[in-house]
């Protein structure tokens, strides 16, 4: 871009917000077009005679299949345009929803929900790689907080729509957040472009040499080998993903049945508690950020260890606590969200710092692949446990996995804040 030092400024701190600002509506409707079937799952349960285990069968092969895809799209995200790979997947998404909600027989939702997992994995990916070539990493933590709310912002507002769409119909879960999604990716198309240099604009302060304009494929595996899968602090965190997921996934794919059957709420009042869950999800998301840079110096996995012990803390009051009063379930669910929400936000960050931007799509998408196995317990196999011991032994379950995952987190204070090394100017990153 040609321009005096001032106007090329100006231009990347807009494109920096445009960016921003895209890629979290862009995010918040693919939660619309996957987080929907929560709530429509007492639905299908009814009228499809389907049962607890067999529900949980859809999101364990959801969440597994999504995982994968996440990877194999991180590595590819690294690599190809942000923009066409963002606005195809959330195109794909909305039209496995509808033939999810058009479906008649329980094999062909089947086919449908698999197929979503897949190319929900075209989300995440492209996102990580914006937000590693458009901003600092010393300022990576504050800015990616502030889009990870996308995931609290989407899964709290179509907790509220599809509340009310069940009471109604659960076919209507589907297709009317599918047809939102269509109209937002025009949306998205208009207002998305890829990294800095494709509109003519410098990289990101101290990260130039990360991403050379002439490195080939072999030098990219080699770089993704010795730096991303060779890095064990990458590989404790994506381990530890794998139980932020479980007490993630266990309140929000079976918060509202829980709410429903265990505590008699109507799926509409579940609608707003859930809600409330992803709200303060909002609030501990956007205080992890600025914990992590302005205290532990970029520094995710340590602001990780106290947010998780948090959540298995409040966990811990509802399973023990088990109150019947609404306003008590519904302040321990703020509680949760505000704890579970500042790990999930942190570890993706946390990974594409030590990757850099060269491999932060497929750091991220390797800890989402980890991560997304969890749903083999939160999905099959938490259903399970409820269908034969009851709501109680679940809770417990989440308990425990909230230890493992702080026990974990632990492992990785020693880790640096990132893995530039490169001098700029009269300061260094390291």
């Amino acid at each position: 871009m040609k321009g005096t030092p001032e106007e090329v400024h100006a231009a990347f701190k807009r494109w920096q917000m445009r960016i921003l600002l895209s890629t979290m509506l862009g995010y918040i409707l693919f939660y619309f077009v996957r987080k929907n079937i929560s709530f429509a799952m007492p639905g299908l349960g009814k009228d499809m005679g389907i049962t607890k285990s067999d529900l949980g069968l859809f999101l364990t092969l959801h969440g597994v299949i999504y995982g994968v895809s996440r990877f194999v799209n991180g590595a590819l995200a690294d690599r190809t345009n942000a923009r066409m790979l963002m606005v195809s997947g959330l195109i794909l998404c909305a039209l496995m929803n509808l033939g999810f909600g058009w479906s008649a027989s329980v094999l062909s939702m089947g086919v449908f929900w698999m197929l979503n997992g897949w190319v929900q994995g075209m989300g995440f990916p492209p996102c990580a790689r914006l937000m590693a070539h458009w901003f600092e990493p010393r300022e990576l933590a504050t800015k990616q907080s502030i889009w990870n709310t996308s995931h609290s912002i989407g899964a709290g507002l179509v907790a509220i729509l599809c509340g009310y769409l069940a009471m109604h119909s659960w076919q209507l879960c589907f297709s009317v957040p599918a047809v939102l999604a269509i109209m937002g990716s025009f949306v998205l198309w208009m207002t998305l472009r890829d990294t800095p240099p494709s509109l003519g604009l410098p990289e990101v302060k101290g990260t130039e040499g990360a991403s050379p304009p002439d490195s080939n494929s072999a030098d990219h595996r080699h770089f993704l080998r010795t730096s991303v899968f060779g890095n064990r602090y990458i590989w404790l965190l994506a381990l530890a993903n794998f139980f932020v997921y479980i007490v993630r996934y266990g309140v929000l794919d079976w918060g509202p049945t829980f709410l429903n059957e265990a505590k008699h709420i109507e799926l509409k009042l579940a609608g707003w508690m859930m809600a409330a869950f992803e709200g303060s999800g909002v609030l501990g998301m956007l205080l992890a950020g600025w914990v992590t840079d302005k205290v532990f110096g970029g520094r995710g996995a340590r602001t990780c260890v106290f947010y998780m012990a948090g959540a298995g803390l409040a966990m811990l009051a509802l399973w023990q606590l088990n109150p019947d009063s609404r306003a008590l379930n519904t302040i321990l669910l703020c509680v949760a969200g505000f704890f579970i929400y500042g790990p999930q936000a942190l570890i993706g960050i946390a990974v594409a710092n030590l990757a850099t931007k060269r491999g932060a799509a497929t750091a991220a998408g390797f800890t989402g692949l980890i991560g997304y196995f969890s749903t083999i317990y939160t999905g099959w196999g938490l259903g399970k446990v409820v269908e034969t011991y009851g709501w109680n032994t679940g809770l417990m379950t989440i308990v425990v996995a909230s230890v493992l995952g702080t026990l974990l987190f632990l492992a990785t204070w020693p880790s640096n804040a990132h893995g530039y090394r490169l001098n700029h100017g009269d300061h260094k990153i390291e």
